[in-house]
């Protein structure tokens, strides 16, 4: 797997501050897209195991505490990207488990592989769906088109969402 960006200290990408990864390799190359360089799948930098160690040292960095991880792109569940990041939420999930990890896709919940699936049971916020230009709107929260959804897929998700203030 490729990634374009490291982000080890981030606000914007998910609530709270986070450490958020952009994955290359994208198939839907929505019209409109803000992030078209990350859809070739050998752009950018190869994710090694360095950089998969430095994300949990940041993820357990209690000197800027994060809230959890955010995996964009590109795609994170772009076929070529699945056995890496399913290897990095595994670690994530392991060593630091009390951390959330939020991940945007430009498929839908219900166009998952069993592949795809076996990802996003590792994770607890799943954003989906394509960008669609005409359906664009700035006041969205976490979502780009008004076709895409925000799914609240584990329990501590669904608790934060509804205690949120």
């Amino acid at each position: 797997m490729h990634y374009h960006q490291y982000i080890p200290v981030d606000i914007v990408n998910g609530p709270g501050t986070r450490c958020t990864l952009f994955v290359s390799g994208c198939e839907h190359q929505c019209r409109g897209c803000y992030n078209k360089a990350t859809w070739p799948l050998k752009s950018g930098h190869l994710f090694t195991e360095v950089i998969k160690d430095q994300i949990i040292r940041d993820l357990l960095d209690t000197r800027i505490p994060r809230r959890g991880l955010s995996l964009s792109g590109g795609d994170p569940l772009h076929p070529a990207n699945l056995d890496s990041v399913k290897k990095l939420l595994q670690e994530v999930v392991l060593s630091a488990p009390d951390k959330d990890i939020w991940l945007w896709t430009g498929y839908t919940l219900e166009q998952l592989s069993s592949e795809q699936q076996e990802v996003v049971a590792l994770i607890d916020v799943l954003i989906d769906g394509k960008f669609i230009q005409a359906e664009a709107d700035p006041n969205l929260v976490w979502r780009g088109s008004a076709n895409q959804c925000v799914h609240f897929l584990s329990e501590r998700a669904q608790h934060r969402q509804e205690n949120r203030g």
